[in-house]
């Protein structure tokens, strides 16, 4: 049924391509979910669509920052089984939900042919204004405008399809970072921790307090476990799943 609830019993997942805006917001918000996927046997690709550049706080860094943040997030990736790492290159701080930049989220969502994509939420979250960084915004608005219609379009940017990535519906798009009252599903992550706090500690040029990184991100998971009703001590991560396509949708509705 259209808007039916994702169930991991009954809906595969095979391939998956996670987008974030910036190196690390994968990692943060999805990477123990990806950890389980991964150690399940199945594909992930990142893709980041700034460089980063803007992030950091010792001045010293400025002239390699792009370097290092491309170094952390690949060994963050590893970490968590991801070898598939796609850095788009747009600055960071100036991210919009261009044609350019959906064009780039086609061909790369028409090139891995996912069962699920992963975004950052298209809406403001007013509880907590961090999660909702400009950048977030336009990696949300641009992926949900890419994954319908332009994904599944053929006449859509026909240069890809001339390169031979015939269009795609995509099943299922889920997003994160965005409102609370959004959030329709918890994905029980408790086994897979650590993994996530490893892969956060080798974004050091991003924690000035490692520790207070480390005890904030632990708190939210097991406050999300508890939101959604999981078992006495579990973490979990909060997702807004939409689905895309399924099989009652018809072309265009």
């Amino acid at each position: 049924m259209p808007g039916a609830p994702f169930d991991p019993a009954k809906h595969q997942v095979r391939r998956v391509v996670a987008f974030g805006a910036h190196p690390d917001d994968l990692d943060f918000g999805v990477s123990g979910t990806v950890a389980a996927w991964t150690a399940a046997g199945v594909e992930v690709h990142y893709c980041i669509m700034t460089d980063g550049d803007a992030g950091g706080f010792d001045p010293e860094h400025r002239a390699s920052i792009v370097a290092m943040r491309h170094e952390e997030q690949r060994g963050a990736a590893a970490l968590v089984g991801v070898t598939d790492v796609h850095f788009l290159g747009y600055r960071d701080g100036y991210l919009e939900p261009s044609h350019e930049v959906m064009r780039d989220v086609v061909e790369l969502v028409r090139r891995v042919r996912p069962d699920v994509v992963i975004a950052m939420h298209p809406e403001r979250n007013w509880d907590r204004i961090q999660k909702s960084h400009p950048d977030h915004l336009a990696c949300g608005e641009a992926v949900t405008r890419a994954m319908y219609p332009a994904v599944e379009n053929p006449f859509a940017y026909p240069e890809l399809a001339e390169a031979g990535l015939d269009a795609y519906r995509l099943p299922w798009l889920w997003l994160y970072a965005g409102p609370k009252d959004r959030t329709n599903y918890y994905s029980d992550m408790t086994a897979f921790v650590d993994t996530k706090i490893a892969a956060l500690h080798v974004h050091i040029s991003q924690h000035p307090d490692v520790a207070a990184m480390e005890e904030s991100v632990r708190l939210r998971m097991r406050a999300s476990a508890h939101d959604g009703g999981l078992v006495s001590g579990a973490s979990a991560e909060e997702f807004h799943i939409v689905s895309v396509n399924n099989p009652e949708t018809i072309a265009g509705f």
